[in-house]
């Protein structure tokens, strides 16, 4: 990895307090193929604070979301232009390990997925690998207290992580995604797959990670959107010029109680009143 990639934490308090801005998109175009999917994307994400993306299906809210960690290097001709910017460095620069990128930006996906190994061993298996060298019993504890979920687990730690409910494994996934100890955390509609109460605990969750990380959530669920952020964007969609596929952009960008009780675009206030999405 280049050197001039900060390490982690390296003079964390003075970037607290002269640098609010965790992750910074400056004019992003992202495309498959030849195919724009979004278009010049501005947008200032803070630290530790729970930032959602909403709007309607197609909009490039997901993509937006795994630009941040590089996941869509995994998809064939996909190609982003413009700066995505993490700790004072564009994380697209040719120098930058995206391996690297994705320890220090984890992500939880919609569908749980706990790897087919003991729950002890979905949290240490990816610590092991990512060199940690300390106590494993007090990260794997630790961990899942973070996620709220230590108590359904504690005592069979040595079960697969399968023999959890769909709630449970979600909080799993998350534990999974804290003992790698990064600084932000991705989630892509964590919740959708879960029943109110599972959706509840996530939540509940996701305000006391938000102490110790920065948080990202994509939602279709505008109550969700109210409960959990700080922070939304209100993405679209519009026709290309050409008739072909829709291309998202983002409308605006203000704290959630903005967007939700006067935003400035009609366009925000339709969406959110229901009368498209």
């Amino acid at each position: 990895m280049s050197s001039k990639f900060p390490k982690k934490n390296q003079n964390a308090n003075n970037r607290r307090e002269s640098k609010p801005t965790c992750i910074s998109l400056q004019n992003v175009t992202i495309s498959y193929k030849n195919k724009t999917a979004v278009r010049n994307i501005y947008c200032e994400i803070p630290k530790e604070k729970v930032t959602a993306f909403i709007g309607p299906s197609g909009c490039g809210k997901s993509t937006v979301l795994r630009a941040i960690n590089r996941m869509n290097d995994l998809i064939e001709g996909c190609t982003l232009k413009g700066r995505l910017v993490f700790d004072g460095v564009d994380i697209y620069e040719k120098s930058i390990d995206p391996v690297e990128v994705r320890r220090r930006i984890g992500m939880v996906f919609q569908q749980p997925n706990p790897f087919p190994k003991s729950i002890y061993e979905n949290i240490a298996f990816g610590a092991r690998i990512n060199g940690y060298t300390g106590n494993m019993d007090e990260l794997v504890e630790s961990s899942l207290k973070k996620a709220a979920v230590w108590d359904e687990c504690k005592d069979k730690l040595n079960e697969s992580g399968y023999s959890l409910s769909g709630g449970q494994q979600q909080r799993l996934c998350i534990a999974r995604t804290i003992a790698i100890q990064p600084e932000v955390i991705l989630m892509d509609e964590p919740c959708s797959a879960l029943d109110p109460i599972s959706t509840l605990k996530i939540e509940e969750t996701i305000h006391e990670l938000k102490e110790s990380f920065t948080i990202i959530i994509v939602t279709h669920n505008m109550q969700q959107a109210v409960r959990v952020s700080d922070m939304t964007a209100f993405f679209n969609a519009e026709g290309s010029e050409t008739g072909g596929s829709k291309v998202g952009y983002l409308v605006e960008f203000n704290n959630t109680q903005k967007i939700f009780n006067s935003p400035a675009q009609k366009s925000t206030q339709d969406y959110i009143s229901g009368k498209f999405g």
